[in-house]
This record gives C-alpha cells, structure tokens and sequence, in this order.
C-alpha cells in the first residue's frame, strides 16, 4: 500500500476529530437555559458536525483500504461540507455583530433595545405566536426568582452585573421610574410612562417583564454572547477542515501519480 494512502487515512480521521467541537458546540447551545427556550441554529449545527463526522469516517476507511471511489465521495462531500460551515459561521457573525447595551445612571447593568439587533433576530422573536412559546418557556426558569435569593438591598441589586435576560425580563426599565422592593416586584409610579413596557410590567411572578420588548432584547444579547462563543469555536473547527482537506487534495493526488507509476512500471517490466 502506497505510503500517500496511509497519510490520507490519518489526515481523514482528523476531519473525524475536528467534527468534534462543530457537535459539541451544537449541543452547548441546545442545553443552555437561555437558548433551550429558542429554537434557532442548534439543530442544523449538530447536523452539520454528524454530517462532517459521517464524511470523515468515509474517508478514513477509503484511505486506508484504497477505496477510490470512497475517496472521490469524500473530497465531494467535505468540500460542500466545508462550504455550509464557511456560511454558517459568516452567518452567524453577520447577525450577531449588532446589539450592544445602554449604560444607565447609578446602575452597574445594561439596559438592552430591541431596535439594536439584525432584522433576522428580531423576527424571530417579535412574532406573537413564536414569543408566547419563548415567554411560557423562560417564566417557568429560575433566572428571575433565584435574584430574589441573591438581593435584599437595592443598592447591592443596583451595583449588579446582570446578565442581559434578567436585565430584560426580570425587572422594568429604568426609564419608567419603578421603586424597588425586591428585584422582582416594584411599586409603580403614580404618573406612569407612555412607554409600553412600563405598562407591560406585573409584578405576578409567572409576568413580570416578559411580554417587555426589553426582555425580547435581552434575551437576543444573551444568544448573541453565546453564538459568538460557539461561532470561534466553530470558525477554528473551520481553519482546520480547510488545512486537512487541502492536505488530503495534495496527498489523494500523490497516491494517483505512484499508483499510475507503479502500473506503469509493473507493465514495462
């Protein structure tokens, strides 16, 4: 067996280890507490690192037991392969790069805009039908109630660094003027704000700021921390398919030549 067969085997079952992290990052989205209760990009992730994962194994076998037409699949498959993942990662860098906090005075937390994120995120939870399924999925969470365990004091709630989603939905603007009792209920201001999510607030536990468009915001921050987390990982696993398959290519066609020469040979002699 050529020496370019062996080298193509193992340079195979790298694409097989890289689909590691594109799965893994997949399903760290789909477990988090946040983005379990939206369903966006996780699945088509997961799939697409089983789908890299399959190929690789493909190629594996078709390295090292010389299965040409094993091979020729492979270099097809991976090469779309690495393509899709290429626009997934652009992708999610595209929508994610918008949608940044707002100080506000005497307060250590960002107040989050709706109108700050891309119109692909905003759609996605600005429907009526889709929000009440997010809205039933996160009331049901301990983001907001485990911040009643944390803060009596108002100056030590103010002085918090909450994460996006407890800053949208777990509490009023601060724009609307509210008085805090804990970090979940607040009197309200005898001359209420014209704005909606003041008059969106409640102080029912199972409410509180979730129909907010504050909330919608906070909980697109929160995905657009954590997607571009994965998209790093996701852009690494990328270089590295790039690497391996460019690799692949140059030894694929070294094993053709010595195969062609040993024929060659084999029928001078």
């Amino acid at each position: 067996m050529p020496l370019s067969n062996n080298v193509i085997g193992c340079i195979n079952f790298i694409s097989v280890l890289l689909s590691i992290p594109v799965i893994g990052a997949g399903i760290w989205l789909a477990m988090g507490t946040v983005n379990s209760c939206v369903k966006l990009l996780q699945w088509p992730v997961i799939i697409l690192g089983i789908l890299i994962l399959l190929v690789g194994l493909a190629g594996f076998i078709g390295g090292f037991w010389r299965i040409t037409w094993l091979l020729v699949v492979y270099l097809i498959a991976m090469l779309v392969l690495i393509v899709l993942l290429g626009v997934l990662v652009g992708f999610i860098y595209m929508v994610t790069i918008r949608g940044a906090g707002h100080p506000e005075p005497s307060r250590a937390y960002l107040e989050y805009s709706l109108q700050d994120f891309s119109g692909w995120l905003r759609r996605r939870v600005q429907r009526s039908y889709k929000w009440e399924r997010i809205r039933t999925c996160l009331s049901t969470t301990t983001i907001c109630p485990e911040l009643n365990q944390r803060f009596t004091m108002a100056l030590d709630f103010f002085n918090a660094p909450l994460s996006p989603i407890q800053s949208g939905c777990c509490k009023p603007p601060t724009k609307c003027g509210f008085t805090f009792v804990n970090p979940t209920y607040w009197i309200s201001p005898i001359d209420m704000s014209a704005d909606m999510d003041c008059l969106q607030w409640s102080n029912d536990q199972n409410t509180l700021c979730y129909s907010c468009d504050s909330c919608k915001a906070g909980l697109l921050a929160n995905i657009k921390v954590d997607w571009l987390k994965a998209d790093i990982f996701l852009l690494l696993a990328l270089i590295g398919l790039i690497i391996v398959y460019i690799i692949g290519c140059c030894a694929f066609r070294n094993a053709e030549t010595e195969d062609i020469f040993r024929k060659y040979k084999q029928g001078y002699t």
